[in-house]
């Protein structure tokens, strides 16, 4: 028994990570993505898996630290569990603009075509589907 546990410690151990931010560090927020919800701008497999960088405004307990969001963000609550935050390496390269997006209560928002591409008529037994390929 000692041995399967120790065998499975040594799995867990690989996975953890220990984090600690600073006051004015900048992070990565990592969000979940919600199946047929159109979030941060992608949709399902294409949804970024983080989101930012921030700035860390204060530590809250051991585990937990309050992030500066945009005002964009207003409907996401900005404390957040270490383990949803990765460090930003900080980059000259990067230069880090936010589109403003309104966002509906449940922080979807509605993507608006700024050009129609394609179009064609789908014809089945009962009925016909139009699609179209937009660009936006």
């Amino acid at each position: 028994m000692k041995t399967a546990q120790s065998h499975q410690k040594s799995y867990t151990d690989k996975q953890r990570r220990e984090l600690e931010f600073v006051v004015g560090d900048h992070i990565f927020v990592k969000i979940t993505p919600i199946k047929g919800v159109m979030r941060f701008g992608k949709k399902d497999k294409l949804n970024p898996r983080f989101i930012g960088a921030f700035e860390v405004l204060e530590r809250i307990g051991t585990s937990a630290y309050r992030v500066a969001l945009p005002a964009m963000l207003s409907g996401v609550y900005n404390v957040f569990h270490f383990s949803m935050l990765l460090k930003y390496m900080s980059n000259l390269s990067h230069v880090l603009n936010y589109e403003p997006l309104l966002l509906n209560p449940n922080i979807s928002y509605e993507e608006r075509p700024t050009q129609i591409l394609d179009w064609q008529e789908r014809r089945f037994r009962n009925k016909v589907i139009h699609m179209s390929k937009s660009s936006g």
